[in-house]
């Protein structure tokens, strides 16, 4: 086991375990940030090249899957402050050429009660599965540089039944970001990129954060990712650090560091960056899984209310959690072998939990389910 930890203030030899262990669950590699009273602790562990002996990067770019969605509801939310979006409004009135169902609102994407099937399949509670776009096994491998326009994938989604009538169940789509991400491009005139740049990045200093667009690239230095699949019988595993995103698009392409995932979350949940009234909505979670506008609230018991949005792609995975008050955050970059069969899961969500007990003190027992 490589381990590479760097200090900054007191030794913290439960987190120092925490990610050896995960490391050893079957992880190619995990970074840790964490800062809270004691200060900021930095550590490393595992390898950063599969097959190679030198340990993870401790600030090194990766692939943040899901997370990206809190980037995306915070930039809608931002123009809501500005008055260029009414969370309250249809869809269609910035979108007309979808024909969407004029009930559903910008409010309903973000919380994922809009009931538009999701692009990248649906699994229904039946055992259905209804297949969308091509991410799992060969299939996906052939085509990880290929791009969809996010139209495409609009249409596609549309193209099927609807999980439900707008606003009377919860479902997690990607569909429901992407479309989120096109209003913000056509009310503002700017890629959403330039608007992520505009309203977040700039302002916060952060520099390591990337909305590739359709570039397979990932900025150095960076860990790297794998994924395992089928190919005529043999088993192959490949680096999948380099592929072409727009397969999630804007419901999961983003890049960043442990860094700047600190900066941000801590400067949104201690109010720096939305109207306490917006943060309030965006904190206020449905009943279903306790997700509210691009983010889940997390019940800890006596120790408050845990805010976070994790996610994962091919070969990556991100952590990201905060107090009410932004003075407590968690945040992680894992890499690992991927496959169809999302073997890395169960992992993933002790993951999770073993680094939530560290830092934050043990949920209980029915909030261990509520990730992303």
């Amino acid at each position: 086991m490589s381990i590479n930890v760097s200090d900054q203030g007191q030794d913290r030899p439960e987190l120092r375990k925490a990610i050896e262990e995960i490391a050893r669950a079957g992880f190619v590699g995990v970074q840790l940030r964490v800062n809270d009273e004691q200060g900021e602790w930095v550590g490393s562990a595992g390898v950063r090249v599969l097959g190679q002996s030198a340990a993870p990067l401790t600030n090194g770019h990766f692939r943040i899957g899901s997370t990206t969605k809190n980037f995306v509801a915070t930039t809608v939310l931002m123009l809501v402050a500005e008055g260029s979006i009414g969370l309250d409004a249809p869809v269609a009135d910035h979108l007309p050429e979808f024909g969407l169902d004029r009930r559903i609102t910008m409010r309903m994407l973000l919380q994922h009660t809009s009931g538009i099937f999701n692009h990248t399949g649906e699994l229904y509670e039946d055992g259905t599965i209804v297949l969308g776009v091509p991410w799992q096994g060969k299939e996906w491998v052939d085509k990880r540089f290929h791009t969809y326009l996010p139209e495409e994938l609009v249409r596609l989604s549309l193209s099927k039944p609807a999980r439900f009538e707008p606003g009377e169940g919860w479902s997690y789509a990607n569909t429901n970001y992407v479309l989120a991400r096109l209003v913000i491009e056509r009310v503002t005139g700017r890629s959403f990129a330039e608007e992520l740049r505009r309203l977040v990045l700039g302002p916060l200093g952060m520099t390591g954060t990337v909305a590739p667009g359709a570039s397979p690239d990932i900025p150095e230095p960076h860990n790297h990712g794998y994924y395992r699949y089928e190919d005529a019988g043999q088993e192959k595993t490949i680096d999948v650090t380099r592929h072409n995103p727009t397969w999630v698009a804007a419901g999961g392409d983003m890049i960043s560091t442990t860094q700047d995932l600190h900066t941000y979350f801590s400067a949104l949940m201690g109010g720096k960056l939305l109207p306490a009234a917006l943060l309030a909505e965006m904190r206020t979670p449905e009943a279903t899984c306790g997700y509210g506008l691009g983010l889940f609230a997390q019940d800890m018991g006596p120790g408050g209310t845990l805010f976070h949005h994790n996610g994962a792609t091919m070969g990556s995975a991100a952590l990201m959690y905060g107090t009410a008050d932004g003075g407590r955050t968690l945040t992680a970059g894992l890499t690992y072998v991927g496959d169809a069969d999302l073997s890395i899961a169960p992992a993933f969500q002790l993951a999770q939990q073993r680094l939530v007990d560290a830092v934050f003190g043990a949920a209980p027992a029915d909030e261990t389910r509520k990730t992303a």
